[in-house]
Parts: C-alpha cells; sequence; structure tokens
C-alpha cells in the first residue's frame, strides 16, 4: 500500500478511567499505532478525553469545597492538564513501541486550542458526557448538589453533560504541519482541543466546555489535507438498528446513504451520531478519492488494507 496521510481519532476504550489503566491500555494502543507507522504513513492523533477532564474537574472541585486549600480550577485548564497527561501516555507508549520495531521516527504532543463561537447554541443546549458512568439515583442526587446537567448514555448509564460547540479554526494547525512534514508523530486537538474564543481585537481566552474530538480531528484531516480520517471507537462496525433484532452491519456507506441513515435515526447522539456527522464533514470538504473508516481499534490494520470496518465516501 502506498503510504498515506492519516488522521488516526482514538476512542475512549483506547485509554482507561484511570491513570494507572490508561497506562496499560495505551501500551496496546501504541502496537497498532506503530503497525501502521511501520508501513510509512505519516499519521496524526486525536483523542478523547471525556473520563479524564471529567476526572480532573470533580477532583479539584471536591478538594476545594471540602476544605483541600486547592483553588477552583476552570473548565478550559481542567482541559488543558487532561491533553498533557494523556499525550504524555500515549507519546511515551508510541515511542516504546517505535524504539522496539527499530522505527526511527520522533513522536510529538501538542497542547492546542481550537476556536468555537461563544454564540453557538450548543451553549443553551449541554450534550457532551464527561466523565464517569452512574445510576440515575445518582446522577439526581450530584445534579442536586452542583447543578451539573446529567443525561443517559446511549444505554450505559447516566453523566455529566456539558456544552459541545462546533470547532471552527485549530490555533496551532502551522505548528501540526511542522511536525508532521518531518515524519513525527503528532499528538493533537486532545479531547477536541481547549475551546477557546476570539475577541474583536484577536485575542484568544477559554470558554467552559468540551469539543467533540471526531469534529475536531475531521477538522483537522481537511486542514492536513489527510487521505483518511480513521475514527477507532468500540465497534468493529457501523450497525443500523444497532441493539436490535434488525441490526445490520456496514461495510460501506456514501456520504448520501449516511445523510439519509441520520434523518431516520439509526445513530445516537451521544455515541456513533457525531462519528458519522465528522466523516461526512471531512468528506465534503476533501479531495476527490479521500476516504473515512470507523472501526476498533484491535481492526485498525486489517480495516485500512480493506477487510473489515466500515468505509465512507463521497
Amino acid at each position: 500500500m502506498k503510504p498515506k496521510t492519516l488522521v488516526i481519532a482514538l476512542g475512549g476504550n483506547a485509554l482507561g478511567n484511570t491513570p494507572e489503566e490508561q497506562l496499560k491500555l495505551t501500551a496496546h494502543t501504541a502496537s497498532v499505532i506503530a503497525s501502521l507507522a511501520e508501513e510509512g504513513h505519516r499519521i496524526v492523533i486525536a483523542h478523547g478525553n471525556g473520563p479524564q477532564v471529567g476526572m480532573i474537574n470533580t477532583a479539584f472541585d471536591f478538594s476545594n469545597q471540602k476544605g483541600g486549600g486547592t483553588p477552583s480550577i476552570p473548565f478550559p485548564e481542567c482541559g488543558a492538564m487532561s491533553q498533557g497527561y494523556i499525550g504524555y501516555h500515549i507519546g511515551q507508549a508510541v515511542q516504546n513501541e517505535l524504539k522496539k520495531r527499530g522505527i526511527n521516527r520522533n513522536c510529538a504532543c501538542l497542547v492546542t486550542q481550537v476556536l468555537v463561537d461563544e454564540n453557538d447554541g450548543a451553549f443553551a443546549k449541554p450534550s457532551k458526557p464527561i466523565g464517569s458512568f452512574v445510576t440515575k439515583e445518582k446522577a439526581e442526587q450530584i445534579a442536586a448538589q452542583t447543578g451539573f446537567v446529567f443525561a443517559e448514555d446511549a444505554g450505559r448509564g447516566w453523566r455529566r453533560v456539558v456544552p459541545s460547540p462546533l470547532p471552527k479554526k485549530i490555533i496551532e494547525l502551522d505548528t501540526v504541519k511542522a511536525l508532521s512534514e518531518t515524519d513525527s508523530l503528532v499528538i493533537t486537538v486532545g479531547g477536541g482541543g481547549i475551546p477557546v474564543v476570539q475577541n474583536k481585537d484577536g485575542f484568544l481566552s477559554g470558554i467552559p466546555a468540551v469539543i467533540d474530538k471526531d469534529r475536531s480531528a475531521a477538522l483537522l484531516a481537511r486542514e492536513l489535507k489527510a487521505d483518511m480520517l480513521i475514527i477507532l471507537t468500540a465497534v468493529e462496525k457501523v450497525c443500523l438498528n444497532f441493539n436490535s433484532p434488525e441490526q445490520k452491519a456496514i461495510d460501506a456507506l456514501s456520504c448520501k446513504d449516511a445523510e439519509r441513515c441520520i434523518r431516520e435515526g439509526h445513530f445516537a447522539p451521544g455515541s456513533m451520531l457525531p462519528k458519522i456527522e465528522a466523516c461526512v464533514d471531512f468528506l465534503e470538504h476533501s479531495a476527490p478519492g479521500s476516504e473515512a473508516l470507523i472501526t476498533s481499534l484491535e481492526k485498525a490494520k486489517e480495516a485500512l488494507h480493506g477487510k473489515t470496518g466500515t468505509r465512507l465516501y463521497k
């Protein structure tokens, strides 16, 4: 296969809910990524941070409110912290795996800001799940104590939700391009990027929100003119009528058919829907021949070679 420029979006199953769990999981993740690097592909990695940013935010709030002497940390700063430690784990694991295989390529983690519109309607409708799953009763208890908003997440439990505005611009894009052009594997837009807004003078400031990492990955793939956007998640293929007796796995999906399936309500808002929308957005703004791929981490290499996964095309 001719080497390609790949933007890979890692889902939560590639990470973990604690630093210890994450260290173990990223070693496996690194093996998959190194296998793709071994084929000569230029790779840029995005990742989620829902459990991690929720953990960091909750810990600081708890300590602040319980007399721990810890200051209250704004949400954008919590996002930056999560980018740093997740990127450290992924980068170190990938670098170690590359070394084992005798591959002489660097791995760089870039703390990244992403511009959003402060008038985005998402700020009035929190929808992005963060933190760990809880029961409905626990969610109601925490909401009463803190004012946090909770929502049921694709049949898996209840999670806190925060605003999820659309990404408009990747602030450090030129740096990502420069690093990628040296054949470094770049970890960027972690957690979708730190959401920032811009005033009339062009100055940036953080805003409390979490950008969907798949949407930021799609924007990144567009700007890098990537050959393929790969979204790695918990399932091998996209399914219609998911979790029902009529469930059907899909091998390939055109943008037109994907939009029809969205209208028919086949994809859950907190799960597969943003992934499909991100793929469609990438393809509709990319050169002919570009592709998007949704599959599991374990099947990434097989899927890249057309043996499994769900491919989306224009």
